[in-house]
């Protein structure tokens, strides 16, 4: 497989992640969108170990990109930590159906 054949496979689900997430952040209240534009995206999980996906992201959506530091294991970490400190965070967590 050469890289191009990759490039091209991955063209359709990128487009649909950026379609997304400028969705996402066209739907956000202005309060929460100067928070995001101030601080940036934080991209987690595998796919922010897609090479240069920071970059399109920050070049499609206008708002920096950032991938975390330990990108595999931070959402495990984070819920983790969350559900450590459950009181402070029900709130957040729970839904009102």
């Amino acid at each position: 497989i050469t890289s191009t054949e990759i490039t091209e496979a991955m063209e359709v689900p990128l487009r649909n992640l950026t379609d997304a997430i400028r969705g996402v952040l066209e739907q956000t209240p202005p309060e929460l969108s100067a928070d995001i534009i101030d601080k940036g995206i934080v991209l987690s999980g595998g796919g922010a170990l897609l090479r240069n996906i920071d970059r399109l992201i920050t070049n499609v959506t206008g708002v920096a990109a950032h991938v975390a530091p330990d990108p595999l294991s931070c959402v495990a970490k984070g819920t983790g930590i969350a559900l450590e400190h459950f009181d402070v965070f029900a709130k957040s967590l729970t839904s009102q159906a």
